[in-house]
């Protein structure tokens, strides 16, 4: 009679996790893609001026994708239900903008083929945050802690032999290699920390789209702040530059990029847990990779030594996430993730069964799905707000090959399709 329940639990963390993997890896594809267009700081616009762009792609997109997918409706009910979680989105979404900013200054220092990796270790941090603060590994069998293990050890020697490469670089980016790795590792332990809001908030049955709707607010009034403060104030290039006009669909829609990559990101947050998710969706270094060397060419006049430690740097540290995403969690495990399921219910009065509902993707939590004449009046207001910057856009002035960037963006819709099916089929993005 007991062994019924154990193998319909095991089934469901086994299709848990493999929705996690998933999304996880279609996370990588799209967030590798979306700092392509910081790559714009070379044509002359500031860091502050590049993130804050981005950020305001991402404030559009962040209430039309879920708007899109779930409604309104859904959204703002799932905001009442978990009012105490308000603070904590706010908070992810200031530490986001502050590390997005970290990222661009890194990129114009040392490259996008070199930065991605340095501020990939947001792994290690999330690890460390996911073990302390919500028992992620308690009870895990050794095959487990010992792939979290070497894969940590892999991410760290990885992030060694890339900021080594750095010093060896010439040209432009030699000058500045040291400021370009310490902005990159502030970018991920500011990343690393950002997690603990998305878990927090998903143990206490928090939709992702709902979570990501309160986070905007935190990202645009900091990226706000920063331009205000340290870019010029009121009199800033990005207010009045009408250089600035022709630059914006490309940002904007690198922030649509980033939010449909941090969706698929959150969706692995939830349901493989912060020290597994990240691993995994930091495959984006080899996105990141292929951006930085095939469409602009970041190698093209690298020497063959850089090229070794750029590559193996670059897979040693894929093959340490993959190896600490594969740990399937355990029975005992498992455990421990319901166990911080009820502390949060019993710190904020929360309905346990609902919240287990809701962390599963079970029926309750995607029955919501529905949409008013507002919703699609948000939708259509997002939209005319990309056709109307793509009529002033122009094509940057920088070195880029055509072909792989159709290539790329071809494989960002595919990985978007079948993550998208394998919610919908699975949760309906609950």
């Amino acid at each position: 009679m007991s062994t019924q329940p154990r193998v319909s639990s095991a089934i469901r963390v086994q299709s848990r996790h493999g929705l996690g993997v998933l999304c996880g890896i279609g996370a990588g594809v799209w967030l590798g893609a979306a700092e392509a267009p910081t790559k714009l700081v070379n044509a002359g616009l500031s860091p502050y001026a590049i993130s804050l762009c981005m950020v305001a792609g991402v404030f559009t997109a962040r209430w039309s994708v879920p708007t899109l997918l779930k409604g309104t409706r859904a959204v703002f009910r799932d905001l009442r239900r978990n009012r105490q979680l308000l603070p904590f989105a706010i908070l992810a979404g200031m530490l986001w903008a502050v590390a997005n900013t970290l990222t661009v200054f890194a990129i114009r220092d040392v490259g996008l083929t070199i930065a991605f990796p340095l501020w990939n270790t947001n792994s290690l941090v999330g690890i460390l945050w996911g073990r302390l603060l919500f028992g992620e590994l308690k009870g895990a069998s050794r095959a487990n802690v010992a792939k979290v293990v070497l894969g940590t050890v892999a991410i760290v020697a990885a992030a060694v032999m890339l900021g080594f490469s750095t010093m060896t670089l010439g040209g432009t980016h030699a000058a500045h290699a040291v400021d370009g790795i310490l902005a990159a590792l502030g970018a991920s332990l500011l990343w690393g920390s950002m997690y603990i809001p998305y878990r927090k908030a998903y143990l206490s049955g928090m939709n992702p789209l709902s979570f990501v709707t309160v986070f905007t607010v935190g990202e645009l009034v900091t990226m706000l702040a920063l331009v205000l403060a340290f870019d010029g104030g009121v009199h800033a290039a990005v207010f009045h530059s009408p250089a600035v006009m022709p630059m914006l669909f490309w940002l904007f829609l690198g922030g649509f990029v980033w939010v449909v990559g941090d969706l698929f990101q959150q969706y692995a947050t939830k349901y493989l847990g912060i020290g597994r998710g990240i691993p995994l969706s930091n495959t984006n270094q080899l996105w990141g990779l292929a951006w930085g060397a095939l469409v602009f060419g970041e190698l093209a006049h690298a020497n063959t030594s850089h090229r070794l430690l750029v590559v193996g740097g670059s897979l040693a540290m894929i093959a340490g996430a993959l190896a600490v995403s594969t740990a399937v969690a355990t029975e005992r495990e498992t455990a421990s993730t319901q166990e911080a399921i009820e502390r949060e219910c019993e710190r904020y009065g929360l309905h346990h069964e609902q919240v287990v509902d809701a962390f599963n993707g079970g029926a309750a939590a995607a029955s919501e799905n529905r949409r008013e004449w507002w919703d699609w009046l948000i939708l259509a207001c997002a939209a005319a707000v990309f056709v109307a910057l793509a009529v002033k856009a122009r094509v940057p002035a920088l070195a880029m090959h055509y072909g792989w960037a159709a290539v790329l963006t071809a494989v960002l819709v595919v990985s978007a399709v079948v993550c998208a099916v394998g919610l919908h089929r699975r949760t309906r993005f609950a």
